[in-house]
């Protein structure tokens, strides 16, 4: 098993989940954080942490999220390590309940 950054952390990148998790498995877009499947340790500490729930474990996602697994898989070898916690990003409250957001997401600088 492992965790996984779903549709909800798009344009918020929310950092809290980073600055507890014990092995650097957060990589860094420019509006989307995702997890490292093969560094992730399955602790469970991020899932908490995150204020919009955008971490799930990979036998939970819903079926609309379940190409998160892969994404979070390809990106986690593009994007580098994210090991501190950051500022969201500066509209990040006002898009933390907007639903359907995969349009938004960046995935170059």
């Amino acid at each position: 098993m492992t965790f996984v950054v779903t549709e909800s952390c798009i344009r918020c990148k929310y950092t809290d989940c980073v600055s507890v998790c014990p092995v650097d498995c957060f990589h860094e877009g420019p509006n989307f954080l995702v997890i490292d499947p093969e560094a992730c340790i399955d602790c469970a500490v991020c899932v908490p942490e995150c204020p919009v729930s955008a971490i799930v474990p990979d036998k939970e996602l819903p079926a609309s999220q379940i190409h998160f697994l892969e994404l979070n898989a390809k990106l986690s070898r593009e994007w580098p390590v994210v090991d501190q916690a950051k500022e969201p990003l500066p509209d990040a409250d006002q898009w933390a309940n907007v639903d359907q957001k995969f349009d938004q997401l960046r995935l170059h600088g």
